[in-house]
């Protein structure tokens, strides 16, 4: 292991009067001098109470076995300084910031890192600061009730002879990694580099649950597009969002392994974790390449199912049309009738008025005349209904 360098570096100061969230914690860290003014200390009862300790776990390690359990980050940095060849790996989970100023000042971490670390919401990425290598992972779980993949954030600061890690959700569940890097000491005793990659394995196994929940989701919604589900274009585009997120979490990755990988002769990373690495990068490009898949064949689904609503809103309209047509020739049919029957309607009533003085009502011939008048009408109305094709 090699010897552990000075902690402390000054802190550049910040340019154009902006500070960084770093910069203004450290000066919000920063207790104002006492006033020698002030006779009497505050009572108890308005004391500020301490914040809760984030830590979730610290722990020494020597040549892969654990020699101390530090209740504190203080008492993490002093084992640590009295055993030079150890190596700490410290766990915090949603810190605060004092804590992350406090692992800055003894690690001597870039403020820049740190930053990132303190607000959190970053893309997964890998930074090289001197002889520490700051990583972001978008670890993810799916959850089936709600068909929504939960992100959690994690960032790992890896040193000589420490590990930090700093988780931002419930996801990665960092102890079973921990239990299982114990359990093998021969690959613990390679350091924080097998610690990395051993967190690495854990992310991308994380995945493949995830991976299969989608692809279950997927087969459903291609049933549920067939059978005419109405609210199945909701899902398709809640799910693809969801890919959206996740592409944007493994995407990254691959990159990342590859810029590890190439630093293996640079850095003489160890050839078992070299073997190592490049099974993780392997599981990370075949899960970037079924995301890649849930993309397309999501897009290709809302396609189809915008297709199919389109087909169905057309037979709706084609049968609503028919239905019109039938309508129309119905009245047609009654409006020709009608107007036939209203003819010789028309011509009773005439004749029916009681007048004393009326054309015709004396003549002898007045009523055949009447009757024929009426067939004759009737008779041409037929005729033209017909040819109109009305009747």
């Amino acid at each position: 292991m090699p010897e552990r360098r000075a902690r402390a570096r000054p802190v550049p100061a910040a340019k154009g009067g902006r500070r960084s969230v770093w910069r203004r914690a450290q000066g919000a860290a920063a207790p104002p001098p006492p006033d020698p003014r002030a006779s009497d200390p505050a009572p108890a009862a308005d004391a500020v109470p301490a914040e809760p300790d984030s830590v979730v776990q610290a722990a020494l390690y020597r040549d892969g076995v654990r020699v101390a359990s530090p209740a504190s980050l203080a008492d993490t940095f002093r084992e640590l300084r009295d055993q030079p060849d150890g190596m700490a790996w410290i766990g915090l989970a949603r810190p605060t910031e004092n804590q992350i100023l406090s692992l800055a000042a003894e690690f001597d971490l870039h403020p820049l890192a740190v930053e990132d670390a303190m607000e959190a919401h970053q893309r997964p990425k890998l930074e090289r600061y001197g002889e520490t290598l700051f990583v972001v992972l978008r670890a993810a779980r799916y959850l089936d009730a709600s068909e929504e993949v939960d992100f959690g954030e994690l960032h790992v600061f890896l040193g000589p002879d420490f590990l930090i890690t700093v988780r931002h959700g419930a996801a990665p569940d960092l102890s079973a990694v921990r239990r299982r890097m114990e359990e093998t000491p021969d690959l613990l005793k390679r350091g924080p580099e097998a610690v990395l990659y051993a967190i690495l394995d854990a992310v991308v196994d994380g995945y493949a649950p995830v991976v299969s929940g989608v692809q279950n989701d997927i087969d459903e919604i291609e049933t549920e597009v067939f059978g005419g589900d109405p609210w199945v274009s909701r899902r398709i585009y809640e799910l693809s969002r969801e890919m959206v997120e996740f592409q944007r979490a493994t995407r990254p990755l691959v990159g990342m392994l590859h810029a590890l990988m190439a630093g293996f002769a640079k850095y003489g990373t160890d050839e078992e974790l070299q073997r190592y690495l490049r099974d993780v990068a392997d599981h990370v490009t075949h899960t970037s390449e079924r995301v890649d898949g849930f993309r397309q064949a999501l897009t290709d689904i809302l396609t189809v199912n915008a297709t199919l609503v389109t087909q169905q809103q057309n037979a709706e309209m084609r049968a609503l049309a028919e239905a019109g047509f039938e309508q129309n020739e119905e009245i047609k049919k009654i409006s020709s009738w009608a107007a036939i029957l209203f003819a010789p309607t028309l011509v009773g009533t005439i004749y029916g008025m009681n007048f004393t003085h009326m054309p015709e009502l004396h003549w002898a011939l007045g009523y055949p005349f009447a009757v024929a008048l009426m067939a004759v009408v009737c008779t041409s109305l037929y005729v033209i209904f017909k040819r109109k094709d009305w009747l």
